[in-house]
């Protein structure tokens, strides 16, 4: 054999070695990709058959006990039919939401949820968009306890303290030589200052009282009612001229201005009222909206968006007493008595009287769950009308039954109420011992000794006493 035929043999028993590799090769692959299929297969009829599995849960607890409209997400293996909210229980009760969205279902919270408690949030009848069983998704969620802040006006400076509700954890987080009054936001921390020559600032810091910044203010003058709106970073006060006269100078003028930092530097925005007088004797942000609810110098009451919206004239009062979190219905004091203002359509009810016996209303508070129940501060006159002889709180329902929750002691004066953002405590603002508790010189006249009692509205039980006022609650300052 030549050797050009012996190279020719053995070229061809190479190509016909690869050619036998590239079959079992081939051969190999096919079998891979056939078991793969059968595993891929036999795992997507494994789900099909044992329904859709939860894979992660997401929920915030310490944003669930601060704010409305918390949710927690159940993720799951498979794209979900619809939920439907009867499909759904939550233990405690409390008022939801629900939507479906792909491979999760999420619950939204109308209001915040109580605080230190176990929720069980059971999801019944839950299927795949593949069909397969309805399974059933149970979770306990557990929220922290709360942590509120305060004030304490004091010689060593002004602090806003953070505690929680056992009162013996509390830590100082901002000072400064003279605090009028502070709104905490769920972001930031707001202080009225006063300086040396008596003209007000606005100071903003975070929740630790890092990050100290100045709002812009319309000039020189005073700030009063320093409130806070629930969404929007945004806050409001009334502004008086430092240089005021009798015809010329801004009095009680109504500004909002925005906290987020990219808004630094823009001006307050000026709040007024076409066809009358636009000095504002008592105000409020409307809960979930950016509408205000103001009541001017001349009576009148008016609802008002700064960003565009006719403002609606709701007639004459005499004071508003507040707007319960998560509604829009706000407690007013007309000439005729208190009524109940539902602010989406203008309709208002007479609130139900209580029994005489009890003592006159002088504050009354919505509740925030939508029963119509009120927190009322009741006082007993002497037989001229003029001397108070007893106050108390009282939970108050629909049909004006009342239900005692604290009685303030007879040497003590009650200077304000208010209700937590959940309606689980009422805080309760009381200077003890008041004929020997003078009043300080601030712009705020407060007395120099005050206590904010936090009482359980379930069953009148005192949670805890803590030193200071304007407790992080409260919509608004105490009126003196």
């Amino acid at each position: 054999m030549s050797t050009e035929q012996l190279r020719r043999g053995d070229g061809g028993t190479r190509r016909g070695a690869r050619r036998r590799r590239g079959r079992a090769f081939a051969g190999a692959f096919a079998v891979v990709v056939g078991v793969l299929a059968v595993l891929g297969l036999g795992g997507a009829a494994l789900t099909t058959v044992q329904g859709p599995r939860v894979t992660s849960v997401q929920f915030d607890p310490d944003a669930a006990v601060t704010a409305s409209g918390s949710r927690v997400i159940f993720t799951t293996s498979q794209s979900l039919d619809e939920v439907d909210p009867s499909q759904v229980t939550v233990t405690p009760a409390a008022d939801f939401t629900v939507d479906t969205s792909g491979r999760s279902v999420g619950l939204r919270f109308a209001l915040p949820l109580w605080d230190d408690t176990e929720y069980t949030v059971r999801i019944e009848g839950v299927t795949g968009l593949g069909g397969g069983p309805p399974v059933t998704i149970e979770r306990t969620l557990t929220t922290p306890p709360l942590e509120v802040y305060i004030l304490q006006r004091q010689e060593s400076g002004d602090t806003v303290y953070r505690t929680d509700l056992a009162g013996d954890a509390a830590v100082p987080v901002f000072t400064h030589p003279h605090i009028e009054d502070f709104r905490a936001t769920a972001g930031h921390l707001v202080m009225s200052t006063v300086d040396d020559d008596g003209l007000s600032h606005l100071i903003v810091t975070d929740l630790e009282g890092e990050g100290e910044r100045e709002l812009p203010l319309p000039g020189d003058g005073t700030v009063t009612d320093l409130q806070s709106a629930d969404r929007g970073n945004l806050v409001g006060y009334l502004f008086t001229d430092a240089d005021i006269g009798a015809d010329s100078g801004r009095e009680a003028a109504l500004f909002t201005a925005s906290l987020s930092a990219s808004r630094r530097d823009e001006p307050p925005t000026a709040v007024t009222r076409d066809g009358g007088d636009s000095r504002v004797d008592d105000w409020r942000f409307v809960p979930g909206t950016d509408s205000l609810l103001m009541l001017t110098f001349d009576g009148s009451l008016t609802l008002v968006t700064p960003v565009g919206g006719a403002p609606v004239a709701l007639g004459n009062a005499v004071s508003i007493d507040g707007i319960a979190r998560g509604s829009a219905t706000a407690i007013v004091e007309r000439v005729t008595g208190l009524v109940a203002i539902d602010l989406a359509t203008a309709e208002e009810t007479e609130l139900a009287p209580t029994d005489p016996s009890l003592g006159q209303a002088w504050s009354v508070i919505g509740l925030p769950d939508g029963s119509g129940d009120t927190v009322r501060v009741l006082s007993k006159l002497d037989e001229a009308g003029i001397t108070v002889e007893s106050t108390s709180v009282a939970v108050v329902d629909a049909d004006g039954e009342a239900r005692p929750v604290f009685d303030v002691p007879a040497d003590a004066s009650l200077m304000q109420a208010c209700v937590s953002p959940s309606g689980r405590y009422a805080a309760l603002l009381v200077a003890p011992e008041v004929v020997d508790n003078p009043y300080d010189g601030y712009q705020l006249p407060l007395p120099e000794r005050l206590q904010t009692h936090v009482v359980s509205l379930e069953d009148g039980a005192e949670v805890v006493a803590l030193r200071g006022f304007d407790i992080s609650w409260c919509q608004s300052a105490p009126r003196p």
